[in-house]
């Protein structure tokens, strides 16, 4: 008799509701090149709320989660990099090994293209994972694959951070503050804003040196320059899309760095390109990294003691609730499923 595994698939018509817990084969041992994985956590980002709600398209019956943390239980013929008993984390594009981005959009990404990691067991070529930092709990590792290497990315790769740099730091989701805790360990000065004063106190306690109220500044960009002597900072860490551009290219530096990194407030809107073009800023589009620059991160974090911020963990069958969480913002940092 073939043994069964729990796993949670999206289901038409597509939203939180239709999230279905279920029962799948057991992927069994693996071939050669590849790994059995047992999965113990995953954190929830927006890309996999937007799958999961249903307005990014998916194929019927997808199983949702594009982050997965794990111990591995099985190689396969070939496998070298990993032995039984380490601990794994997954990567976002698994196909993207190293050097420039070859992809633009997520047909190979787990949760999204194929099928994620809402499940107890898979069977995955040894791309699609790289070792956890040593120290690092399942559920600490699991933040790390999309959320973690963005901020790591935009700071590091992209961004080429030094000591003394300024950062901006918008809101209060994950990469956010994944940001601000890099930022710090990596000796910069970190603004950090948010429209809830609560959200503010706990930055204020992981360091950030000065704090924005958006709602209650709206010229927050104006406020930045002002407190960095008319300077501006050297990098932002932008969210929000259209709706916070403005205020970011008023923020940023002569010669700095914005990474783009969401659109929480839209896909289309006005940009100040003139003013954008006289700073003579870098405007950087990113989606996570490659599986070296995770690699990289890895080993920074061992060095640097740097843990995420897990705001709230739920139970695998709960993540419909978990979602819901989400939806409502009142989170600070990660959200996680442990299984």
């Amino acid at each position: 008799m073939t043994e069964k595994i729990k796993a949670l698939r999206l289901n038409k018509p597509f939203g939180l509701d239709n999230i279905q817990v279920t029962e799948m084969e057991d992927p069994g041992q693996p071939g050669p090149g590849e790994i059995r994985v047992k999965v113990k956590a995953s954190s929830l980002n927006f890309h996999d709320y937007g799958v999961a709600s249903g307005f990014i398209p998916t194929e019927d019956g997808r199983i949702p989660m594009s982050d997965g943390a794990g111990v591995v239980e099985a190689v396969g013929e070939g496998v070298e990099e990993f032995a039984v008993g380490d601990n794994v984390v997954s990567t976002f594009f698994p196909y993207w090994q190293s050097g420039p981005a070859p992809v633009g959009d997520f047909h190979n990404t787990p949760g999204d293209g194929i099928d994620g990691y809402a499940r107890e067991v898979v069977v995955r070529p040894t791309q699609f994972f790289t070792h956890q930092p040593k120290g690092y709990s399942h559920t600490e590792s699991a933040t790390l694959t999309t959320a973690g290497l963005t901020a790591w990315r935009a700071l590091v790769v992209d961004g080429g951070i030094k000591p003394g740099n300024t950062v901006l730091v918008l809101g209060s989701g994950g990469v956010s503050v994944f940001a601000c805790q890099l930022a710090k360990s990596l000796g910069a000065t970190v603004f950090a804003t948010s429209s809830s004063n609560d959200k503010l106190q706990q930055y204020k306690e992981l360091g950030a040196d000065h704090l924005i109220n958006y709602k209650e500044d709206p010229e927050w960009g104006k406020t930045v320059r002002k407190l960095t002597g008319g300077r501006g900072v050297d990098h932002v860490i932008e969210v929000g899309g259209p709706g916070t551009l403005p205020q970011s290219i008023n923020a940023v530096a002569i010669a700095g760095h914005i990474a783009l990194i969401g659109v929480l407030t839209g896909s289309e809107g006005e940009v100040p390109t003139a003013k954008l073009m006289a700073k003579q800023a870098r405007l950087q589009g990113l989606i996570v990294g490659s599986c070296d620059n995770q690699k990289d991160f890895v080993r920074a974090l061992e060095a640097n003691g740097v843990k995420p911020v897990i705001d709230k963990i739920f139970a695998l069958e709960e993540l419909a609730d978990a979602f819901r969480y989400e939806e409502s913002g009142k989170h600070f940092g990660k959200i996680c499923v442990e299984f």
